[in-house]
């Protein structure tokens, strides 16, 4: 059961302006990539469930951050069902993300008052999507539409809040240019959270680039 409400979990998406991105199959691994997230000034971390028996190390990392990383939002990603939607908010996921607009998950996640972010990538499916009651559309992929878009969406819809997640690039270029254009917050994955960091396991470096990037998005805002 989610430990925070919708509007809860929009508010911190807001108010960190980021959402770390990261999928991996070893649970102690992925607790130190949570616990780095973390001590970097993380308050959202969305586990983008794409591999077996995902479900196993999310629960995991969810009972892991309620004992020991207090203020810990917990999400899941590529949820692509509202079958797996109803299992990862059993585990205690407080959003869901997923990559495309899927009416089944969002009736399942709002029944029990969890956010849900989908993945869009028109305006008319970004309409249908706060239609049903999506706080913060997912644009994806973000690389494929960039800055212009968004610009693009808040001009007729100036209340819509999106986040581009896929190209998007923890330096102040890149960053300014999102934020510029009136993203909410941005998701950030292998550019934040990359396979060197992984293999070298070097979660010293992972701390400092998260604190480096929430910096940047601080320092950019308008």
């Amino acid at each position: 059961m989610a430990q925070y409400t919708r509007l809860e979990v929009a508010q911190a998406m807001k108010e960190t302006g980021m959402i770390p991105l990261f999928f991996n199959s070893d649970i102690e691994l992925s607790k130190k990539v949570l616990k780095a997230c973390y001590d970097g000034g993380a308050r959202l971390l969305e586990f983008t469930a794409r591999g077996d028996f995902a479900h196993e190390v999310f629960g995991e990392l969810t009972k892991y951050a309620i004992k020991e990383l207090p203020g810990m939002i917990m999400g899941v990603g590529s949820v692509t069902d509202a079958a797996a939607a109803s299992l990862y908010m059993a585990l205690g996921a407080n959003f869901i993300v997923t990559p495309v607009l899927r009416e089944d998950i969002a009736i399942a996640c709002n029944r029990k008052k969890v956010l849900w972010s989908p993945g869009c990538g028109s305006l008319t499916e970004i309409a249908r999507a706060e239609e049903l009651g999506c706080e913060i559309v997912k644009l994806f992929p973000g690389d494929l539409y960039g800055p212009k878009f968004v610009k693009g969406i808040k001009g007729p819809q100036p209340w819509t809040s999106i986040m581009p997640t896929g190209g998007v690039a923890p330096t102040e270029e890149n960053l300014k240019g999102w934020f510029d254009a009136g993203v909410t917050c941005v998701g950030m994955g292998s550019q934040l959270i990359s396979k060197e960091i992984l293999v070298n396991k070097d979660y010293a470096k992972l701390e400092q680039d998260v604190k480096a990037a929430l910096e940047i998005i601080k320092s950019v805002r308008k």
